[in-house]
């Protein structure tokens, strides 16, 4: 009798696998850093230097992050998961200490930011690469999908642990607590013989790495327009709140749209695997999620449409690590991943970036963009997936 459909229950049947939980816990205690870190940044460097200044520090710590994941994965590809991932969290480490001893030097602030994002440990594509090895075949997709739907708790508990750590011992704080829980998370996520027995393919080096795959480099650029329609929402939310007469309601519709992706990611664990051409299908749906957003209701009806937004999130990003992992050359499978992310950040920036100016012009004219570069996505998951029958 064929175990296929044992292999297709869900959330449950990954988690029962050995090590899953432990790695896939200790990959978001070391991750709380991606969602603590920039407010950790902003609230120790707004003591002493001015708003723009802070945030541009922050930003300085975002890009060290985005150049910092694909040349880290590259070593990993090359070598093994643990020395990169130790090494990596030491560096960032220093750098955190660095950031914290430099309250009133912008410049050395600067440079402990650069140095805490570009030695940021690559978690997520090392925990992406592994899942073939933990879960059986038929359960390597509902593995992507829980992986990328509770990811959003980090999102949530990352800016709880900075600001628990300010509570108690002052700005400062923030920024060790989030070079400890990297630390902390590492160690955990090592501790799993899967991570330390992983290896890297032997293969010819190429300087593109698994850029040089001319259809992954397509998807990648899409994921960047997905990134740029989830980056534009949190400006337009609040500009929206603040037409609302609160501006503290961004934050909890933002937690709304989390709640969604997190729904939608614990529902397509139990969706069988499909093929390529699900990629831009999955893509499309995620452009139409974003559509009912322009009637900018109240906020009732908003924190619903909100919450249905943020369903199809997971899935699609669940379509890209398939479609990377199948895609990308061989021995390159950790760095593939790591371009997506990095894609999806720049992409998030960007369309924080362009949904300002929009915003000023109206609510409904912020929210347009989402669908608008959401298309682009969809053309882009289309072209990469063309050939596949």
């Amino acid at each position: 009798m064929s175990t296929a459909p044992a292999e297709r229950i869900g959330a449950t049947a990954v988690l029962r696998h050995p090590y899953v939980p432990l790695v896939l816990t200790g990959s978001q205690i070391g991750r709380l850093p991606l969602a603590a870190s920039p407010l950790a940044l902003l609230l120790f460097a707004r003591e002493t230097v001015s708003l723009a200044l802070a945030g541009a520090l922050v930003a300085v710590f975002t890009a060290g992050m985005a150049i910092g994941a694909p040349v880290l994965a590259r070593a990993v590809d090359r070598w093994r998961q643990p020395p990169v991932l130790y090494g990596s969290a030491a560096l960032s480490t220093v750098g955190y200490l660095i950031a914290a001893s430099g309250s009133g030097r912008p410049l050395v602030i600067g440079a402990g930011a650069a140095l805490a994002g570009l030695g940021t440990p690559p978690l997520e594509a090392c925990l992406r690469a592994l899942w073939p090895a933990l879960v059986p075949p038929g359960t390597v997709h509902a593995a992507y999908a829980l992986d990328i739907a509770v990811q959003e708790v980090i999102f949530v508990g990352g800016p709880l642990v900075t600001l628990g750590a300010v509570a108690v011992g002052g700005t400062s704080a923030g920024l060790y607590a989030a070079a400890a829980t990297q630390v902390i998370g590492v160690v955990a996520f090592v501790r799993a013989p899967a991570v330390r027995e992983w290896l890297g393919t032997r293969t010819q080096r190429h300087w593109a790495g698994p850029l040089r795959s001319g259809r992954l480099a397509v998807v990648v650029g899409g994921v960047t327009f997905v990134g740029a329609a989830v980056g534009s929402i949190p400006v337009v939310l609040t500009g929206y709140a603040e037409a609302a007469g609160d501006r503290s309601l961004t934050g909890w519709l933002l937690a709304a749209q989390a709640a969604g992706a997190l729904a939608g990611g614990l529902i397509y664990t139990r969706a069988k695997p499909g093929g390529p051409r699900r990629l831009p299908v999955l893509t499309a749906v995620f452009a139409v999620g974003y559509l009912p957003l322009l009637i900018a209701p109240g906020t009732t009806a908003m924190t619903v449409l909100l919450i249905l937004s943020g369903l199809m999130l997971p899935p699609v990003l669940t379509a890209v690590f398939l479609a990377a992992d199948r895609l990308a050359p061989s021995g390159t499978a950790v760095e593939a991943f790591a371009w997506i992310m990095t894609a999806f950040s720049v992409g998030s920036a960007l369309g924080a970036a362009a949904a300002g100016p929009l915003t000023d012009v109206g609510v409904r004219a912020g929210f347009a963009l989402a669908p608008v570069v959401a298309v682009m996505a969809v053309l882009a998951m289309a072209a990469a997936t063309a050939s596949d029958h």
